[in-house]
């Protein structure tokens, strides 16, 4: 058996125990280690299997425990329609990558020509009506039913940190392929800086956990640049930042809090950097 760790960080505000944390650590930090020990074929299957696993072994897990009311998912709706708001208009064609329960999408549908919401698995309510401009993609993760420059808008929240090392340039091929050219791809994922951002922020300096790699506002546009997004905006202080000046003081923040001492990083990053939020915009030919 494992040694139970002990928190490096206050964990008050969680409402658990620092035994039900440990316990939930080493439980998905274990899942965690058979995602990054296997295959691309093997990790279809082990998906759905390692959650319901982790789900069975941590009774107490926030996603079984915690009850969303209306208004906060409201809120949440709200929240990423203000980082999407200048991208959507009466002709765009959208697509929202794991879009979950799909209120985003549903929401978004009603402002734009058409929506697909493109998942792993149907995770909508039962009974949910949805518009008709509105169309659920199920797929594989890699291969996606949607046509070959089609879309204008691609769009994921907290989605990116999830992807095996070896999925994350398939993933972005598949975006520039569904993309329009001069689309864009927004995205919302957590800065590493800040983190770890799954359990093991409590135990650990790194993610240990389901989040497979934590992301810098610097390997996002590198990571971009390599798979025809010739172009970077950032998403900060409440507006989208679209002049290379943004971008480039974003990457010098960036740069100057990289060579801080580690402690003194995350303290600043608090504040600073939470999250890398961000608009590729795929080359225009």
């Amino acid at each position: 058996m494992p040694a139970v760790p002990t928190c490096i960080r206050n964990f008050s505000s969680t409402g658990r125990t620092e035994a039900q944390l440990a316990n939930h650590y080493l439980v998905e930090k274990s899942l965690a280690d058979q995602i990054r020990a296997s295959t691309r074929e093997e990790r279809m299957a082990l998906f759905p299997v390692l959650y319901d696993e982790l789900f069975k072994r941590v009774p107490d897990h926030p996603r079984l425990t915690r009850r969303v009311s209306e208004e906060e998912g409201a809120r949440t709706v709200a929240a990423r329609m203000s980082i999407l708001k200048d991208f959507l208009k009466p002709e765009t064609v959208f697509m929202e990558i794991a879009p979950g329960d799909c209120q985003l999408a549903a929401k978004v549908a009603q402002r734009v020509r058409k929506v697909y919401a493109a998942d792993i698995s149907d995770q909508r309510a039962p009974g949910m009506e949805v518009p008709a401009n509105f169309e659920m993609v199920v797929f594989d993760g890699l291969n996606l039913d949607v046509a070959p420059g089609s879309v204008d808008v691609a769009f994921s929240y907290q989605f990116l940190e999830h992807l095996h090392p070896d999925d994350v340039a398939p993933h972005f091929e598949l975006v520039a392929r569904a993309l329009k050219p001069g689309g864009v791809y927004v995205l919302d994922t957590p800065h590493s800086f800040s983190g770890p951002h799954d359990i093991s922020r409590y135990f650990s300096n790194v993610a240990e956990g389901f989040h497979m790699h934590e992301w810098t506002y610097r390997e996002i546009d590198e990571l971009g640049r390599r798979h025809g997004f010739d172009r970077t905006s950032v998403f900060r202080f409440g507006r989208c930042w679209d002049t290379p000046l943004a971008l480039m003081a974003t990457l010098i923040a960036e740069s100057v809090l990289g060579v801080l001492p580690a402690a003194a990083r995350w303290k600043l990053s608090q504040r600073l950097f939470l999250g890398v939020t961000a608009c590729l915009r795929r080359a225009a030919s």
